[in-house]
Order: structure tokens, then sequence, then C-alpha cells
């Protein structure tokens, strides 16, 4: 079992930065790829951005890619999105998620992201 707390989400203007950190408990995330996803108000839950098992390779959502960056820090147990360039569409509640790229097994509870323009 793995417990996934999400934290580092708030209010920003449009064009600003937040990191997005999420912290693992229970066992080691090296034995999952991890992932964010997100759900913004009125819309499904779509796939954010997800990184392997060893961080080698990673994967983005086109909305997000070349502004966002995924990484994990197996040793501290830990996933961070990097999110610059925020847009007012980038508001949503972001999930952290552990498992394989076709099944995600474990869920965090999400961290509210906000972004003015």
């Amino acid at each position: 079992q793995v417990q996934l707390v999400e934290s580092g989400g708030g209010l920003v203007q449009a064009g600003g930065s937040l990191s997005l950190s999420c912290a693992a408990s229970g066992r080691t995330i090296s034995s999952y790829a991890m992932a964010w996803f997100r759900r913004a108000p009125g819309k499904e839950r779509e796939f954010v951005a997800a990184v392997i098992r060893t961080g080698g390779i990673t994967n983005y959502a086109g909305s997000v890619k070349g502004r966002f960056t995924i990484s994990r820090d197996n040793a501290k147990n830990t996933v961070y999105l990097q999110m610059n360039s925020l847009k007012p569409e980038d508001t949503a509640i972001y999930y952290c998620a552990a498992g394989s790229l076709h099944n995600w097994n474990y869920w965090g509870q999400g961290t509210q992201v906000t972004v003015s323009s």
C-alpha cells in the first residue's frame, strides 16, 4: 500500500510558476511509475505527465508540454511537477498517482492550483 500526499498548490497569476510535490509513504516509489493528473471544474480528470520508475523517460499531455516538468527522487520517495508559464486553463485540482502506465493503483487527495488572468 502506498499513501500519497500532494502539496505546493495555490493561487498564482497567469505567466507565473508553481512547484508541486507528492510525498509517498508505506512503500518505496521506486517500484512504480508515477504520474500527475488534474481535474478542472466541470471536466473529466485528465492526464498531465508521467515518469517511469527510473526517471529516464517522461511523457506529457500536449497542453503542458514545454511548460511543465515531472521529476522524481526515489531516495526521498517524492515526485515533483514544476509548472511554468501557467495559464488560467491550468486551474484544476492536481492529483499524484502511482502504478503502471496502464493502471494507476494509488492516488493522493489532490492539491488545488488556481491561475488568475
